[in-house]
């Protein structure tokens, strides 16, 4: 055969095979090996995977996934396990991993796309292989995790003072708190439960906001502003209203039956079935209903044609309470413009003008529903206990930033167990678990000094000192810097005083935390406020002005030399704002420390309901609620809440309640405190089921927007609230669950039988006790 000699066609030229003498050289191997997928994508509609994830987000994990959330599970499970998601077990370990990677970012309730799950996402992404999940993350090792200290790069734990309780990791604070399942931490500050303890101020407290839609607590990351838009300012009240709302529809009065034979009309009679329960109505609805009873949840206000009126989101209406009656019985609580009420009455429509069958009436006010709303019955909103709140979906919010009550409130009151219980093995005496409150300082007052003296002397004697004292104002008598009387040179000398009285108590300077709250004469806002209501919340006392005093501890602790510490923890002084909160062991013990003279301003602004209102006129404040009650209220002195409405949890007469008065050192007339009790249960009930501890119109008392629905809320309740108010006697209360004191004025009287007075209070026992002396 002829070869083709076309270039064309031309005979490829094959290599000869080798012969048995010469073996045949190995084949290159390949650089790498291709990776084949074995897991096709598939398109997975989310309502197949909708009972898989609700199997796993929210039953297991208590979670809720919303549309967009679960449209991107659908997506993603679909892409990366293709197929065999249901029956491998695929598509459940991922939405397995992505639960508790939401928790460990500090993840809301609801479940929804956004930064955050793509994160996660992508993270899940990284760790897919052959359509299951891998290793998502490095392991953790517990003995590095829970140490103490930072890491010095060489793998060893470097010691510090104390452990750290700022910042944000995972775990909803496990890792921030130091603390390890079993509640144990490290040596060095095992022996001092005051290394636990934090002070939080105004500007420090994470900012929340409850999402009526979501019905969930929403984490604000915006920054604050002292000058926001005025949007923000409808946004505080609208805040106050969604919270209580919420709140009062758990309420087992306001459920409806899930079977129930009757009618669900509210009916008037004098005791409560089982069957009956309690709707709200809007005040929009009541339009074209007149004549028909209602139930209404809203804000007392003063229209601006000088009217009380009620307002809710939907609509604003005339009220008319000179039939009323308060729902915990006559001067049990006071009513003023500001607070959110119940009211329980008659809507009458008004036929006359043009106005009255739609919104605005005759008046020419926009909104306001045309005729009245005639009340029967007014009380506040009933009080949900602390642990109630936060089992009812809030128990993973982190509402003071050091850990949610799910995540650590467990361990917590483990370690609170064994370092403050005096039966615990180790734990600490019973004195150093106390904690000294002293309010209205006024510094430019001799008398003042001398009964602080006599104060720190007796605990100056102690064997162990107490954990904390808190010194609060008013420091001065008159506001500083608003006048000739006290300008910023005399304001500075009234602490170089209170320096030379400290500098007497080395030991306590040393060993314990004092925290220092101002008032309203106390710089900077007294310049402005001159001596009237400042703006709430503001910062603490300028440092320009207690140099002296910080001086003074840094000398007793240079004095003492390093052989005089106990157990590494040296004594601080802590300048904070007004309210504060201050927490013992993350979330299983806070307190809020408000000063503010709240009983006078309520007198002042209160309504008149009732007799009294035909009396004085509708609206106007009741001057005769500032006196006894001149009848014998024995039998309504333990039930507060009674009348028309029922309302679960209500009584301060059990096994919780502390009568102070009787812990006084020195006995007072039984007269004095049947007052000072009533007066007390008036202003606990007036406040409390307000959930903020400034229920007034902002011309009464100012508040900064921003600031206002976190630093100044009570939801959920403190285990502990000092609210120092110096025009009030001092008393020591405690009302579902929350502990309400107010230490009064250091000094009190007049001419030579003048007192000081005082609060000890016990943090394992979560109670107050009364202290006074003679001064002389």
């Amino acid at each position: 055969m002829a070869f083709s000699s076309s270039p064309a066609f031309a005979t490829p030229l094959h290599p000869i095979p080798p012969t048995q003498q010469q073996p045949r050289p190995p084949l290159p191997q390949p650089a790498f090996k291709p990776a084949i997928p074995t897991t096709l994508p598939i398109l997975l509609p989310p309502p197949t995977l909708r009972p898989l994830a609700f199997r796993t987000f929210t039953k297991k994990h208590n979670l809720t996934l919303n549309a967009s959330a679960l449209q991107a599970f659908a997506t993603f499970i679909g892409r990366h396990c293709g197929a065999g998601w249901r029956e491998e077990g695929t598509g459940e370990k991922v939405l397995e991993e992505a639960a508790k990677l939401w928790k460990a970012e500090n993840g809301g309730v609801i479940v929804e796309d956004g930064s955050r799950l793509k994160g996660i996402l992508k993270t899940l992404e990284g760790g897919m292989s052959g359509g299951r999940v891998g290793v998502v993350g490095a392991k953790v090792s517990r003995e590095n995790s829970f140490a103490f200290g930072q890491n010095d790069g060489n793998g060893d734990v470097m010691s510090v003072d104390r452990p750290s309780l700022d910042g944000r990791n995972s775990s909803f604070g496990i890792s921030k708190l130091h603390v390890d399942e079993d509640g144990e931490q490290d040596e060095a500050a095992s022996k001092d439960p005051r290394a636990w303890l934090k002070v939080i101020s105004a500007s420090d407290q994470p900012r929340f906001s409850y999402d009526a839609d979501k019905k969930h607590f929403v984490q604000l990351t915006n920054k604050p502003s002292f000058f926001p838009p005025p949007s923000h300012k409808t946004a505080v009240f609208r805040e106050r209203y969604n919270i209580i709302h919420q709140r009062l529809l758990r309420n087992e009065a306001f459920q409806a039956p899930s079977f129930s034979s009757r009618s669900t009309t509210l009916k008037r009679t004098d005791s409560t079935t089982t069957q009956q329960f309690y709707k709200i109505t809007p005040i929009a609805n009541l339009l074209g209903r007149g004549g028909t009873s209602h139930l209404l949840l809203g804000m007392l206000v003063i229209a601006p044609t000088g009217t009380l009126a009620l307002n809710d989101p939907s609509g604003s209406i005339p009220l008319d309470l000179q039939h009323a009656h308060p729902l915990q019985g006559e001067d049990s609580s006071y009513f003023c413009p500001g607070m959110i009420v119940l009211v329980d009455g008659v809507y009458e429509e008004d036929w006359a003008g043009a106005g009255s069958s739609g919104l605005g009436n005759t008046g020419g006010v926009g909104g306001t529903i045309g005729g009245r709303f005639l009340g029967f019955s007014i009380g506040g909103p009933p009080v949900e206990k602390r642990s109630v709140s936060l089992a009812e979906g809030f128990g993973w919010t982190d509402f003071l930033g050091l850990g949610s009550e799910r995540a650590v409130g467990g361990r917590m009151r483990k370690l609170e167990t064994r370092l403050l219980d005096t039966e615990a093995e180790g734990a600490v005496s019973e004195q150093r678990r106390k904690t000294i409150i002293l309010s209205e300082i006024t510094l430019d007052r001799p008398l003042t000094l001398t009964a602080l003296r006599k104060v720190l002397q007796h605990y100056s004697t102690w064997d162990d000192p107490p954990m904390t004292l808190v010194l609060m104002g008013n420091f001065s008598s008159q506001a500083a810097m608003a006048g000739a009387a006290m300008g910023s040179i005399e304001y500075k000398e009234l602490f170089n005083d209170l320096a030379a009285v400290l500098s007497d108590f080395p030991s306590l300077l040393r060993q314990s935390t004092w925290i220092f709250v101002p008032g309203d004469n106390d710089a900077w806002s007294s310049a402005f406020s001159a001596g009237a209501s400042a703006a709430v919340p503001r910062e603490g006392v300028p440092d320009v002005f207690t140099s002296r005093v910080k001086r003074v501890f840094a000398t007793a602790k240079a004095e003492a030399g390093a052989g005089a510490k106990k157990d590494g923890l040296d004594g601080e002084a802590i300048w904070t704002s007004n309210p504060t909160r201050l927490s013992l062991f993350g979330p299983a013990h806070e307190m809020v420390v408000f000063r503010d003279d709240v009983t006078s301003r309520l007198r002042r602004t209160a309504v008149s309901v009732g007799q009294a209102a035909k009396r004085k006129g509708n609206g106007e404040p009741d001057a005769s609620a500032s006196q006894p009650q001149q009848e014998n209220d024995d039998d309504n002195d333990d039930t507060l809440m009674s009348g028309a409405l029922p309302m679960r949890g209500t009584t301060l007469g059990d096994e919780d309640t502390q009568m102070a008065d009787d812990n006084l050192a020195t006995p007072v007339p039984s007269s004095t405190t049947e007052y000072t009790t009533q007066q007390a249960k008036k202003l606990i009930l007036s406040l409390l089921p307000q959930s903020t501890l400034s229920p007034f119109p902002l011309a009464t008392r100012p508040v900064y927007w921003d600031y206002a629905p976190s630093a100044l809320s009570l939801y959920p309740l403190p285990h502990t609230l000092i609210l120092a108010d110096a025009e009030a006697e001092p008393f020591a209360l405690t009302f579902e669950g929350c502990h309400v004191i107010n230490p009064g004025a250091l000094v009190s009287g007049s001419g030579k039988r003048e007192k000081v007075r005082w609060v000890e209070y016990d943090w394992w026992r979560k109670r107050g006790t009364l202290k006074e002396d003679w001064v002389g």
